[in-house]
């Protein structure tokens, strides 16, 4: 069996089918798995043994591994160990007995895409199988992200090449020869000061200076006389004349970053300033000439802040005259492989050695970075990944070295209405949230919800064996 697996080309050979190699010792389950994967299109090989395995992979590209635990002489984790480090690129799924089931489960948390009990629910193989290809051409997906990254003409260190990115670059594109002010919209971690230095940076002010304010980071009393400048002797501490940011930046551009923030009093001097085209700095009765360009941000919505009185009205609309809303990362997901492709070659090697290899990153990791909604946008992404970088091991991050709200699926919400909740729900969702708590220690988990181990091992797998449930709850389901 051994030799005709090793020797046989892969029948009806297509190029961009995955290849699949399945191991296992016993004969029944192996030309099963072998029937799933030929009716998927794939191309399968199979050896009964691990030595028969080593020598496939050394003489075969192979995608996918299906390895029973049991298989001998080394055994499915074994195996599972030498491929992460010697094939990183080839994902694995472990078969097991149901007394082998933890097994498996830690199978999973050292890096195998997912497991399969004997003996087979075909549905339950069929499924995984098909979300393991699926990850695979994800990370196809990010190779070829990463080349458009290289060749892409791009704005500054901003990244991505979604739809609503896309307009953003034209909009950039659009104001960046222009002096009129621009408002930059957006959640916290989005990116608004990358846009606004893509719009200094790639205009015609790009050999000027680009100032950045944040206009939450100063005292009151204090702001006015940063951007507006001051006299000697203006006040306690004014010993020499000093200028403000907006006559130090010329004729460049003075970036006012969290405007929603600056106080009522200032903002109808800042106002002024934009129309006049002059400050009075401090202590002086001279007014300066100003030529430099604002450019404002905010993670606030304006317009309700001017309906409550805490924003000018006037200084809104002067402000707004070009509008550019960034996309929260959660509404731009088809960005996420490119984004995480930029940053581990940023945190890969921070020397600048282009002799060293950047990371890569698992199918099943980056499955559960697509799968994160996250809050903290393109800022809570990058720390995930330089996190994964400083504490993984390997070439290859695994979900393993994701931070711990990463390494489980979202828990479920509780709708605000009086619809009625399954017990079962409720149950899922207290065992993943314990998970979440206790940084993946099942033990720890279990004490938290005041079970055993063994019946938490056991809903594990009940709930892993419907991993298409969500999917068919009702829109007004906790099960989001």
């Amino acid at each position: 069996m051994a030799a005709s697996g090793i020797g046989t080309a892969f029948s009806d050979e297509r190029p961009g089918t995955a290849a699949v190699l399945i191991v296992d010792h016993e004969d029944s389950s192996r030309e099963l798995c072998r029937d799933v994967v030929a009716d998927a299109g794939m191309h399968a090989r199979t050896a009964s043994t691990t030595e028969e395995a080593l020598q496939i992979l050394q003489a075969y590209p192979v995608d996918i591994l299906i390895a029973d635990l049991r298989a001998p002489p080394m055994g499915g984790i074994a195996l599972l160990n030498h491929v992460r480090e010697a094939y990183p690129h080839t994902a694995v799924m472990v078969l097991a007995q149901h007394s082998t089931v933890e097994a498996a489960m830690e199978a999973t948390r050292n890096g195998a895409a997912d497991y399969v009990t004997k003996p087979f629910n075909l549905d339950d193989l069929r499924g995984k199988l098909d979300r393991v290809v699926r990850s695979l051409e994800i990370n196809e997906e990010n190779r070829l992200l990463r080349e458009q990254l290289r060749t892409r003409p791009g704005f500054g260190n901003l990244t991505g090449v979604s739809p609503k990115m896309q307009r953003v670059y034209k909009l950039i594109e659009k104001v960046r020869e222009h002096s009129y002010p621009v408002l930059i919209l957006g959640e916290s971690g989005t990116g608004k000061e990358l846009v606004a230095r893509s719009i200094h940076f790639s205009g015609a002010r790009k050999n000027k200076p680009f100032i950045p304010v944040d206009c939450s980071a100063f005292v009151p009393t204090l702001i006015e006389s940063e951007l507006f400048g001051y006299v000697k002797g203006a006040f306690t501490g004014a010993m020499n004349t000093r200028r403000g940011l907006m006559e130090a930046a010329g004729t460049g551009t003075l970036f006012l970053d969290e405007i929603g923030e600056l106080p009522v009093d200032l903002q109808a001097k800042l106002l002024r300033a934009l129309q006049e085209k002059e400050v009075r700095p401090v202590g002086s009765t001279e007014r300066v000439a100003v030529a430099t360009r604002v450019i404002a941000a905010t993670n606030r919505n304006l317009e309700a802040a001017v309906r409550d009185g805490f924003f000018r009205q006037d200084l809104y609309f002067r402000l707004n005259v070009v509008q550019i809303k960034l996309p929260p990362l959660r509404e731009r997901k088809g960005d996420i492989p490119i984004l995480v492709n930029t940053f581990l070659q940023k945190f890969s090697d921070p020397d600048g050695d282009a002799r060293r290899p950047p990371r890569t990153i698992s199918s099943d990791a980056m499955a559960r970075l697509l799968a994160y909604d996250w809050p903290g946008n393109i800022r809570e992404l990058e720390n995930a990944i330089e996190r994964a970088v400083a504490l993984g091991s390997g070439p290859v991050l695994h979900t393993s070295d994701l931070p711990s709200n990463l390494q489980y699926e979202n828990e479920f919400t509780i709708p605000h209405n009086d619809d009625m909740i399954r017990l079962e729900d409720l149950e899922r969702r207290a065992i993943l949230r314990a998970l979440r708590e206790s940084s993946g220690d099942k033990l720890a988990a279990a004490r938290l919800l005041g079970i055993g181990k063994t019946t938490l091992y056991r809903k594990l797998k009940q709930y892993d064996s419907q991993p298409d449930s969500a999917a068919n709850t009702p829109a007004n389901s906790p099960i989001n």
